[in-house]
């Protein structure tokens, strides 16, 4: 599963995994998730994962249920590996907090915001009220068993686009402690995780800014380890 950033370029990830893919035997699922979902001018609530109106880790988990029932029920879907890359990063950690019993591996690239592994901070900066959010229990435990990586570029640390300005629709006070740009963000929940027993590999990849596809080789490195050693389980 790879999940696309602002840009919703879902295609390109569904190209890029495609050998990787036939090399393993395995199906890419690339979602898109729309602009719009709630309100007109909506372009980032899928990267939350769950709202006070939408489930968007439930949409996801409908779409491996769907390709599983267009499939016949030949590709193993009870576990599967996410990828997600900015946007997409963001989705995927948030994501693993509710389902990492569902994952075979977690790979997060460059977020432009975080929620760290604290259940001291209200979500979305962290974990306190995600269970009551949600309705369900988190699976800190399952993550804490699962393979992680966390991959950027080195050059990935310009704070434009990142940090959150007063009189954002995503301001809070304090948005802004775990960091101002992709790099800090980055060692931030690095740092909560591991605190918290997670241990996450961190891959930088020299020369490269925020480019989700430049990144690709040491995500695909990571995953093909990971599923080859699930298909032997």
């Amino acid at each position: 599963m790879a999940v696309h950033g602002s840009y919703r370029v879902a295609e390109g990830y569904r190209d890029a995994f495609a050998a990787l893919a036939e090399q393993l035997g395995a199906v890419v699922l690339a979602p898109l998730f729309p602009c719009g979902v709630e309100g007109p001018e909506d372009t980032e609530s899928y990267k939350f994962c769950v709202t006070s109106d939408t489930r968007f880790d439930h949409v996801l988990l409908a779409m491996i249920d769907e390709l599983n029932e267009r499939l016949d029920g030949r590709v193993a879907t009870g576990r599967f590996a996410l990828f997600g890359y900015s946007g997409g990063g963001q989705f995927v950690h948030r994501f693993a907090y509710l389902h990492a019993h569902r994952l075979a591996a977690l790979s997060i690239g460059a977020p432009g915001k975080v929620t760290l592994m604290d259940e001291t901070l209200p979500w979305w900066k962290g974990l306190r009220g995600l269970a009551e959010l949600a309705g369900q229990p988190l699976r800190l435990d399952a993550l804490r068993a699962l393979p992680v990586q966390m991959v950027i570029g080195d050059l990935d640390d310009k704070e434009d686009d990142v940090a959150t300005a007063v009189g954002s629709p995503h301001w809070m006070d304090g948005i802004n402690d775990a960091g101002r740009n992709r790099t800090t963000l980055m060692e931030s929940l690095r740092r909560s995780l591991a605190a918290d027993g997670v241990s996450a590999r961190l891959d930088v990849v020299e020369g490269v800014a925020h480019d989700g596809f430049a990144v690709l080789a040491p995500v695909q490195a990571f995953l093909a380890d990971v599923l080859v050693k699930e298909a032997r389980r």
